[in-house]
């Protein structure tokens, strides 16, 4: 049984971008929110701006940046920035559909789908982008024990969380869709546990 105040971690996905948009690979590109994404991100800002938040935390890419500046902006708090919360570094498939990489790199994709160790071509694996982003996580966990964290970050880094909060397989990334600007909310108990509360809410952008 968890005991304990909890830190409550909200997970934001940033809003769209042109490549989002268009489903291309959108990992270390720095691609900014388009017009639907900083309309997205205004959504999210105006939800949070009620959620008692104590702390905001983003990835250093510019679509999470400006998404957190948005919320940022409405709740009076500064933006810390945390390279381990950046996407999956897709190296060659940057800026790429699923079609055209997997027309290009068939063995590559195929090998790649099935186990999370294998980096692709000039890039990392999912298994290390979810290390650096557990590590991201743990100084949140260190840095603001009991309070309510907004953390603003990316498809890869956010499934990787949840999916170590659910003791599930690896290859459960592959099974969860994630949207962007949605919010995911999880509690991390002093003790130990982890509860994940909500998964892939936008009700703030209906």
């Amino acid at each position: 049984m968890a005991s304990g105040t909890p830190v409550q971690v909200l997970l934001l996905r940033h809003g769209q971008t042109a490549l989002t948009a268009q489903r291309r690979y959108a990992g270390v590109t720095d691609a900014p929110l388009d017009d639907t994404g900083r309309t997205q991100a205004a959504a999210a800002a105006k939800r949070l701006s009620s959620a008692g938040l104590d702390a905001i935390v983003s990835s250093p890419l510019a679509r999470a940046r400006q998404t957190a500046e948005a919320v940022a902006g409405l709740c009076g708090l500064p933006v810390v920035l945390d390279e381990g919360f950046r996407e999956t570094d897709f190296g060659l498939w940057e800026a790429l559909t699923f079609a055209e990489v997997q027309q290009r790199w068939p063995a590559e994709m195929a090998a790649w789908l099935a186990d999370p160790l294998v980096t692709p071509p000039g890039a990392e694996s999912f298994a290390d982008g979810a290390a650096r982003a557990q590590a991201a996580l743990d100084r949140v966990l260190s840095a603001y024990p009991g309070q309510r964290v907004l953390v603003i970050s990316h498809v890869g880094p956010i499934k990787a969380l949840i999916r170590a909060v659910l003791e599930a397989p690896p290859s459960a990334v592959f099974r969860m869709h994630l949207n962007t600007a949605a919010l995911c909310a999880i509690d991390y108990y002093p003790d130990g546990p982890a509860v994940l509360r909500s998964y892939n809410d936008t009700s703030h952008l209906s």
